[in-house]
């Protein structure tokens, strides 16, 4: 079986305390054979050092750089034809191109006869896989309306395709179109989903050879694509992840022997949920020194105030305040319990409040200080899934196809039933 490549440890560069020049402050690549987290051990990576990185724009951590394929326009992907952009962000538009394009290539190799997005969404991946690169796509999604939503946007597709062949009467074509084969159903991460391995009509002769992938699959999802690649059916996988604290306790960390054997492996939902953050987009916050770092003084600050009226309610969800920086502490405050289910009239301790906005410059150095350890917990969730599949005896790498500035968690774990060989450096080179 060929050694992984598993992820060196991050490295910080700082120069006089602060962030490097050129962007560069955190960066990962993968090197060596044998995963070890500790600075200075074997697989750590000097700067001058460095393995091998992701081809093309996704060059591992900090690089800096805006991809190639939003040059011309921050907005749109120059390597996405119009349809393909409508309704869909510019992050998005990097992922499902690269993801897309790697998904191909990995079914070519396998001769695959059917991709299965799980987590699908509002379809953005599958209809670029099914529509603009000529697979068979089953989606999977457990929100009847994210999945009616899909099904609207790929009849807009395939009409602003058409009429695109309309106006271009001299290209061809190479067979018919296929939208995805979308299907409302959650997937338990402790249990085989059989809607999931059913193959499209018609059964192929010898059988359906089924590719699973997911895209920032949330938390268990992309521990139950991975229970799943243990089936007959399916002989490869290309999974990304996201929402690490979301993962069960136990059940989702850890699934390889190896990291439950390690000494103070346990991750708690502290370390977990920061690993979920941006570091490349908080580094360019720090150095711009603006006022939205304050948004951490004032969510802290907001922590307080729910614990005290409701001690109970643990971890709420917050969803985004807009323009922080233009409002108030307690103005903050009151929107915040709001979106709790909270009364946003409760009587706060204005004096306190203020005492908490004094703290400002203290909470942003103990957020950042806390960052440093987000890569690696990342590093080994990851690297445990990886070890997961390995024990069982299948092929698996950990590929950075994303430009980390667009789409922080930009590492896709690949696995397949059958050695690759080198073929496996291909999945991670752009296509020309």
């Amino acid at each position: 079986m060929r050694s992984p490549a598993p992820l060196a440890p991050w490295r910080y560069n700082s120069k006089a305390g602060r962030p490097s020049p050129g962007g560069g402050v955190l960066y990962r690549q993968p090197v060596g054979h044998t995963p070890l987290l500790v600075a200075g051990g074997a697989g750590w990576t000097e700067a001058a050092t460095a393995g091998r990185t992701a081809a093309g724009d996704a060059r591992g951590r900090g690089s800096g750089q805006t991809p190639s394929e939003f040059l011309e326009n921050p907005s749109q992907s120059s390597r996405l034809t119009a349809p393909f952009r409508k309704h869909v962000r510019p992050k998005k538009q990097h992922e499902i191109r690269r993801l897309g394009e790697l998904v191909k290539k990995l079914s070519d190799l396998t001769g695959c006869t059917q991709v299965v997005d799980i987590g699908s969404g509002q379809g953005h991946l599958s209809r670029f896989m099914s529509l603009g690169l000529g697979l068979t796509v089953k989606s999977i999604e457990g929100d009847r309306r994210l999945v009616e939503r899909a099904q609207r946007l790929d009849r807009e597709l395939l009409q602003a395709l058409e009429k695109e062949e309309k106006r271009s009467p001299q290209v061809t074509r190479a067979g018919p179109r296929h939208s995805p084969h979308h299907v409302v159903r959650w997937v338990e991460p402790t249990a085989l989903c059989k809607e999931l391995l059913l193959p499209l009509e018609p059964l192929p002769p010898h059988g359906a050879r089924l590719l699973l992938t997911g895209l920032h699959a949330c938390g268990d999802l992309s521990v139950a694509l991975l229970r799943h690649f243990s089936c007959p059916e399916v002989v490869a996988l290309a999974s990304v992840g996201c929402c690490y604290m979301k993962l069960s306790e136990p059940g989702g960390y850890p699934l390889s022997q190896w990291v439950a054997g390690l000494r103070g492996s346990e991750l708690p939902y502290r370390l977990r949920e920061g690993a979920c953050h941006a570091l490349e987009d908080y580094a360019e916050r720090l150095q711009r020194a603006g006022p939205g770092l304050r948004t951490h003084c004032y969510r802290a600050a907001l922590e307080t105030v729910i614990r005290g009226a409701r001690p109970e309610l643990r971890r709420p969800g917050v969803q985004g305040i807009p323009r922080v920086h233009e409002l108030k502490i307690e103005e903050y405050v009151q929107r915040g319990l709001r979106r709790v289910g909270l009364d946003p009239q409760l009587p706060l301790n204005l004096a306190a409040l203020r005492a908490h906005q004094a703290q400002e410059n203290r909470v942003v150095a103990f957020f950042s200080l806390a960052l440093l350890l987000a890569p690696l917990v990342e590093t080994l969730i990851l690297l445990d899934r990886l070890l997961y599949l390995q024990e069982q005896g299948f092929h698996a790498e950990l590929l950075p196809i994303f430009s980390p500035e667009l789409s922080p968690r930009n590492l896709v774990l690949v696995a397949t039933k059958s050695p690759l060989g080198e073929a496996f450096s291909l999945l991670e080179t752009e296509d020309s």
